[in-house]
């Protein structure tokens, strides 16, 4: 296990900035944007996937400050009702594959997407309730349309050898585990999660139970080290599901927080070691969110926490119980 960063709050500066940067605060890994949301600052995607030089520069400026690329990141939603936008992130995500492939990267980080509540919307449709019955007819045809996607793209990925780590998010058709192992049961074992606890903690899922639950089936590709706090001055009136600007952080009822912000070292301790008792052995990617610190604060303080909660070696053989 080791400490990742997703490099997007780094995007104002080049690539070899940014990883000496991270190499000098005790960073061991990357994940680099390539498309969708979070951008490309530091990869452009299409210019690298057809050029055996930038690839072979990408992966030196990495592996000459000891470090390695977690994953290649691409969310956006291939399940959009408009045909155009739908059609743009499912090319963003092949080329995601193909580059992730061409790197040796074995995962990619994305969104399950959203569709409309039908054939005929125009809008992506967050479905929360199966009452009243059409909003229950409307999940089903959702969960047609996302079954039918995923199927061939998880076939797609594993032509290419590559993981699709889907981040459970709220606006997205997968935005819990039980939802996460859902899709997985209905492509193939490419498909898993990105395991972003920041959107689990303000939905009351237990952190470390949904690791073992999703850990139980091998389903866990990536983790991101992100915290939330819920601030029940204003929850216990307004509820979390709150639409309130996140940059009015004094009036929200949750934000997305640094490591050790929303929930203390102990608490993390026990995440690092859940994920260890379920066989994941992969990057911790902080992903920087807060809006009440910035960009480099946050990261330092965010290794710092995960520093001493980080497991970097194999457990011996448990000579007490010999």
């Amino acid at each position: 296990m080791y400490i990742g960063v997703l490099t997007v709050p780094l995007g104002n500066e080049s690539l070899d900035d940014a990883l000496d940067y991270l190499s000098g605060i005790g960073v061991d890994g990357v994940e680099l944007g390539v498309g969708g949301w979070p951008g490309e600052d530091h990869v452009e995607r299409t210019a690298v996937l057809g050029d055996d030089d930038a690839q072979a520069d990408l992966l030196a400026a990495v592996e000459e400050r000891d470090m390695q690329i977690s994953a290649l990141a691409t969310h956006n939603n291939p399940l959009h009702p408009d045909g155009e936008t739908a059609a743009e992130a499912d090319e963003e995500l092949r080329e995601a594959i193909e580059l992730a492939d061409a790197l040796g990267v074995d995962t990619v980080t994305c969104f399950s997407g959203l569709p409309a509540g039908g054939p005929n919307d125009e809008v992506p449709n967050w479905i929360t309730a199966p009452w009243p019955t059409e909003h229950a007819d409307a999940h089903d045809y959702q969960w047609e349309v996302a079954i039918d996607y995923w199927g061939d793209l998880a076939e797609f990925a594993d032509d290419h050898g590559v993981d699709m780590a889907i981040e459970m998010h709220p606006n997205m058709l997968v935005y819990e585990p039980t939802g996460m192992l859902r899709l997985r049961e209905a492509t193939n074992e490419r498909i898993g999660a990105n395991f972003d606890p920041s959107h689990l903690y303000w939905q009351d899922v237990d952190i470390t139970e949904a690791i073992r639950f999703l850990g139980d089936h091998d389903a866990i590709h990536h983790f991101h080290a992100k915290d939330t706090k819920v601030y029940d001055h204003h929850a216990k009136v307004k509820g979390v599901l709150d639409t309130t600007s996140y940059a009015d952080t004094a009036d929200r009822s949750w934000l997305f927080r640094s490591i050790g912000y929303g929930h203390g070292e102990e608490h993390w301790k026990d995440v690092v070691s859940t994920l260890r008792m379920v066989g994941y052995e992969g990057a911790l990617s902080i992903e920087h969110e807060d809006a009440l610190t910035s960009s480099n604060e946050g990261l330092e303080k965010a290794v710092d926490v995960l520093s001493r909660a980080v497991f970097e070696t194999q457990p011996g053989d448990a000579y007490w119980a010999e």
